[in-house]
């Protein structure tokens, strides 16, 4: 008998697909088999989206299996909506948490036969999995919490007050239940159970760094203990490069070709680009596209712009037309030639914001860009869309200083004119204000990416998950 097997289920999202695979990797690498489960489509996503790791050898550490769920809507995101929550997502949703159960269930059996234990590590929202674990005479389930600690924070005792009369962040407007969609709501609280997963487990993985959330961390730890749950804070999940925007092989023994805008990269001054992105599951109207693009034009900063809807359910399904985008890209890609470089398929994130020409990000703040980001000292012009994200603008601005916020979330609504972003671009880039929260950005990131070094923070506690794991 196998001695033990790793299980990660992680939600079909690209943000949770993205950081569940890391942590496999980072797994695997220590020489644990690890099992990655997700839909055919979004094991495929998660595979030819991953950054930072070279190639496919690291990802021949990781078995892949493919989950059996019935065909859905994939329909394109709606710009226009109402609320700038990703409900075009809502049917995969629905379909995952109706088939993926089942599916689950008979993988997990399977293991369960033939090893001595079996860790099963699901995120945060799949309850399914963490019952499906406990069924498991030989099973162990590990909540995986993909968001900032410091929400965990405002529902233990004693952590409002931390939050809101310590350090005057407003944990009460800001709940990312505040930003979704009613619809997503109901399906979070009555068929994704989301508030039983980390009761039902054994222990608590979070993506987040001690020399970002370290007394939240604390908190956490200590109230969650009472309880007999570990926690272990295992972030920044995402592969620490050279600062240079490479990793430590070139790209040929990576067995991956160089992106062009990293080139483009290589000939622009240190510290003189705005990189520009808004993650997977957000889109811009176009009157706004229109307004950022004359304020980058306006500014006369150095830019990357990643410009591309919203992902479909299935990323592999073809918008049919042409795109939304195409008279205005042909238009200002010749009115800012030189200076500015438009990408409108997936970027290399990680390799941009560790280049030395990169200056700043201008960000929805998800937390992989906000922990990545932060993991290169690369401060943040803040963006906010909807879910957690107005928590971790929040965080980013206010707790950690090291970033402007552009636009308020509750104001989606709203097209937020050339002439303001303009002038948050101008106030990060060349202010003596920004240059202070510039300076901050960066001791950030030292002291983050010490953490990962031997002996860091995010070394003990991983080695910690493991030891605990194959006890």
């Amino acid at each position: 008998m196998e001695p033990v097997a790793v299980v990660a289920v992680p939600f079909p999202a690209q943000g949770h697909l993205n950081q569940l695979l890391h942590l496999s990797l980072h797994l695997a690498s220590r020489g644990l088999p690890v099992h990655f489960a997700a839909p055919a489509e979004h094991v495929r996503q998660a595979r030819a989206r991953l950054d930072g790791w070279g190639g496919d050898d690291a990802l021949r550490r990781v078995e892949f299996h493919e989950l059996a769920i019935s065909e859905y809507a994939s329909p394109p995101p709606d710009p226009a909506a109402a609320s700038p929550f990703p409900s075009h997502l809502m049917p995969l949703y629905e379909t995952f948490f109706a088939d993926a159960p089942a599916a689950v269930a008979a993988l997990l059996r399977g293991f369960s036969s033939s090893h001595r234990r079996v860790v099963v590590v699901y995120d945060i929202i799949n309850a399914f999995a963490a019952e499906e674990s406990a069924r498991l005479p030989n099973g162990e389930g590990y909540a995986f919490h993909c968001t900032a600690a410091s929400l965990l924070v405002t529902g233990l005792d004693g952590g409002a007050r931390l939050l809101r009369d310590v350090h005057g962040l407003d944990c009460d407007s800001l709940s990312p239940y505040a930003f979704s969609t009613e619809e997503y709501l109901e399906f979070s609280s009555k068929r994704a159970r989301s508030h039983q997963t980390i009761p039902s487990s054994d222990g608590v993985l979070m993506n987040t760094s001690r020399a970002l959330e370290g007394e939240f961390i604390d908190l956490i730890a200590g109230q969650f203990a009472a309880f007999g749950k570990k926690v272990f804070s295992i972030g920044p999940l995402n592969p620490v490069l050279e600062l240079d925007g490479t990793a430590s092989a070139s790209p040929a023994e990576q067995g991956t070709k160089r992106h062009e805008c990293l080139d483009w990269l290589d000939k622009q001054p240190a510290a003189s680009v705005l990189y520009v992105s808004f993650g997977s599951l957000s889109s811009l109207r176009s009157e706004q596209i229109e307004e950022l693009a004359a304020a980058l034009h306006g500014s006369k900063q150095r830019f990357i712009w990643v410009l591309r809807d919203a992902d479909r359910g299935n990323v592999s399904v073809e918008d049919s037309g042409e795109s939304r985008h195409a008279k205005f890209l042909s238009e200002f890609t010749k009115q800012t030639e030189g200076t500015g470089m438009l990408i409108t398929k997936w970027a290399p994130q990680l390799e941009i914001l560790a280049h030395p020409a990169t200056a700043a990000f201008l960000s929805h703040c998800g937390w992989n860009s906000t922990m990545e980001s932060m993991t290169y000292g690369k401060p943040i012009l803040a963006w906010p869309m909807h879910s957690d994200q107005p928590w971790d603008a929040e965080l980013v601005c206010k707790y950690f200083k090291a970033g402007f916020l552009v636009r308020p979330c509750e104001k989606h609504a709203e097209v937020i004119p050339a002439a303001d972003i303009q002038k948050v671009i101008e106030k990060m880039m060349v202010s003596e204000e920004g240059l202070a929260v510039r300076q901050r950005a960066t001791a950030l990131g030292e002291a983050i990416r010490e953490s990962v070094a031997a002996g860091g923070s995010f070394q003990k506690d991983l080695d910690d998950f493991v030891a605990h794991i194959t006890r």
